[in-house]
């Protein structure tokens, strides 16, 4: 049977309803998170918080109610939720712990600094054992030594080194500063030793190539960020999507106007259906996240939603077209624009910097009506008492 073959604003539709971004918000709460987590297999962590972090973000755009201290108690209380590697450094389902097996013994083989970090790895458990959780700031171990992004400190690296090889968690974070203690406290002795559920490599890779496909919503076989930390050839991609195909796992379209096809689980043909009706969707304004999983293949984005994005934190400020925080602005079914804000703490205060629509949309009473609104509920979400717009927002 020849693929199905749909149209550029079907598979708009198909990628929001599979996000939960289109229509009356699905996921609810704090369990609604974590059901978003489940179905999206990770969401990618990062710390920069200048109007919430980044995994924040991601939920705070698809959870009706979610609130900032949901993820944490997800994360260090309940223990539902990890942070660990996944794509680069994530957050996944508990659960999910054994199938990273190979990730921490690659950690435990070929970490950096390992021979220094190895003769001071039982006197950091020590203290761990008898003090509780602890931070590098904790340890009187101050020499420097060769890290993954520049030198640090030998009792930061030796913290890390075990996190990264799973003898320890993270018991909780303050602000930026981590604090760990050891696995076998909060996590189950099963699930501490559980065996790889991965006979090979390819195994592995096929299981996270379909979480990589349910967390856009549909990949075409194409070298992208989705594919970030998984050391994945073309030929072995290749190889994993037309096994997945093969065997059932995944289904294929054709889009108008281009020639690839585009894998989607076969468990979410249902979702396709319904964007492929003539049903109407209740349109929402939303706040993507920067590293936001539907964004995660750029190159998707651009052709699907004419929206061409860059991150911009890391580019020098004289270089930047727009600014150094900057969200995409999801309307109805199509991303309209940019928006730079700000938490003032010290003021409690969320300022909007400013406002960029995208070439063609019309800056209506409507548009702006519904932006105000959008940004009432983003500042509830970031605990802010007033909202300030900057002169010539727009």
């Amino acid at each position: 049977m020849d693929p199905l073959r749909i149209t550029k604003e079907q598979a708009r539709r198909f990628i929001l309803l599979k996000q939960g971004l289109l229509g009356k918000k699905r996921f609810t709460n704090k369990e609604g998170a974590l059901d978003y987590i489940r179905q999206a297999g990770c969401i990618q962590y990062d710390p920069i918080d200048v109007c919430g972090k980044n995994a924040e973000l991601v939920l705070q755009s698809r959870v009706e109610g979610f609130k900032k201290s949901d993820l944490d108690e997800l994360l260090y209380h309940d223990r539902k939720l990890v942070d660990h590697f996944d794509k680069v450094m994530s957050i996944f389902p508990l659960e999910d712990w054994p199938a990273f097996t190979r990730i921490r013994a690659r950690h435990q083989e070929y970490g950096r600094s390992k021979d220094i970090v190895l003769k001071h790895k039982e006197d950091i458990l020590n203290v761990i054992r008898s003090n509780g959780p602890v931070c590098s700031r904790d340890l009187d171990k101050t020499q420097k030594v060769d890290w993954y992004w520049s030198d640090t400190n030998l009792g930061r690296a030796v913290l890390e080194s075990m996190y990264f090889d799973g003898d320890l968690v993270i018991h909780h974070r303050k602000n930026t500063m981590k604090y760990y203690d050891l696995i076998e406290r909060h996590f189950p002795q099963e699930l501490i030793s559980a065996t790889d559920p991965f006979d090979s490599d390819l195994a592995f890779t096929k299981w996270r190539i379909l979480r990589r496909v349910s967390s856009v919503g549909f990949l075409w076989n194409q070298g992208s960020d989705a594919f970030i930390y998984m050391q994945l050839s073309s030929a072995t991609r290749t190889q994993a999507f037309h096994q997945l195909a093969h065997e059932g796992f995944l289904s294929t379209f054709h889009i108008e106007g281009r020639k690839e096809l585009f894998y989607y689980l076969t468990m979410d043909h249902e979702i396709l259906e319904l964007a492929l009706t003539e049903e109407k969707f209740s349109p929402r304004t939303e706040f993507l996240a920067p590293l936001d999983n539907m964004l995660w293949d750029r190159k998707l984005i651009a052709f699907l939603f004419d929206f061409k994005y860059t991150w911009e934190i890391y580019t020098p400020e004289v270089k930047r077209v727009y600014g150094y925080y900057v969200l995409p602005i999801l309307h109805g079914q199509e991303i309209i624009g940019r928006i730079e804000v700000l938490n003032d703490k010290k003021k409690k205060t969320l300022v909007v910097k400013k406002v960029w629509l995208e070439n063609g949309v019309k800056d209506t009473k409507k548009l702006r009506k519904d932006l105000a609104t959008a940004l009432v509920r983003f500042q509830r979400f970031n605990a802010m008492e007033t909202l300030d717009f900057s002169e010539g927002t727009i």
